[in-house]
């Protein structure tokens, strides 16, 4: 989160719920069985569990999974279980509770944790997201491993990406998806390398003993976009076929305009077969101070 916080849309440039519905209910006509609601953080869209439980009900829709920072999360969890939440990815950097409050700004390290365990006892599956900062959380790698021990959770450390809201933007990465890795297994020697599925982001492995597994993502170094099978629709309703491009399509715009089903799906299925080659050739069109300026916490990790 930049330092001074982030401008906050009009609710009137945001995607109503009912839009939300109408367009997934579109993509699942269109093939589309998984949906993850990321953010920012999606719990601060007012009546976020009214919207959850009508998208579980759209025929075609069997995978229904979310991203939160787990702040406002706790109220809510055994009635993600009812709605048929699959899983949820929680944002959690570090074990450490002051070096929580450092990188988030926010004294909320208990209430995450409370969530995390509210989601367990729940039977929820939960992978941890842990973006790898040097100079702020590099010493929670092998603590973050130690915790899937006797936990059953999945933690997956992704490579810092350029969209960090702060101004600054360097083409190089010092904690490589390699260096992540090769770091874990001098303490863990036996870590051993799992199956990855056919669509994964993440390079997945197991520790011997663990109830739990890592994985890392190299969301820096793109080298999984050749599988890569994700879209992405912004609050605003942006499309976005990749998160290193600026937004393909006006998504909300057109439906505003009342473009009809049929005329959507057309006009859909174009972007999706335009998509980017790969993370690196969508960048290319990017302004460096774009890049620089834009914040995952606008456009969802």
């Amino acid at each position: 989160m930049p330092e001074e916080g982030i401008r906050y849309m009009p609710k009137k440039d945001l995607l109503t719920f009912e839009e939300i519905q109408r367009l997934v209910a579109l993509l699942a006509e269109m093939g589309i069985s998984k949906v993850r609601f990321t953010g920012g953080e999606p719990f601060v869209r007012k009546d976020f569990m009214r919207l959850v439980h009508s998208v579980s009900r759209i025929k075609g829709i069997t995978g229904l999974h979310i991203t939160t920072n787990g702040v406002l999360t706790a109220p809510y969890v055994k009635e993600l279980k009812q709605a048929g939440v699959k899983s949820v990815n929680l944002s959690l950097d570090t074990l450490d509770k002051e070096r929580f409050k450092t990188i988030t700004r926010r004294d909320e390290f208990d209430n995450v944790m409370g969530t995390l365990g509210l989601l367990l006892d729940e039977g929820i599956e939960v992978k941890i997201n842990a973006v790898v900062m040097e100079g702020k959380n590099t010493d929670d790698i092998l603590p973050l491993v130690a915790f899937t021990r006797s936990n059953p959770v999945s933690v997956r450390f992704i490579e810092e990406m350029p969209f960090n809201g702060g101004g600054k933007y360097s083409p190089t990465l010092t904690w490589t998806y390699h260096k992540i890795i090769d770091h874990i297994k001098k303490a863990y020697p036996g870590l051993a390398k799992l199956k990855d599925g056919a669509h994964s982001t993440s390079y997945n492995y197991a520790v011997p003993g663990h109830k739990g597994n890592v994985g890392v993502i190299a969301a820096f170094s793109r080298t999984f976009c050749g599988t890569c099978d994700r879209i992405r629709i912004t609050a605003q309703g942006t499309l976005k076929t990749c998160l290193y491009d600026n937004g393909v399509l006006n998504v909300r715009d057109l439906v505003r305009a009342g473009a009809p089903d049929g005329d959507l799906k057309k006009i859909l299925l174009k972007a999706f077969k335009n998509r980017a080659k790969d993370g690196h050739e969508a960048g290319q069109d990017r302004r460096a101070n774009a890049v620089a300026s834009e914040s995952m916490s606008t456009i969802g990790g």
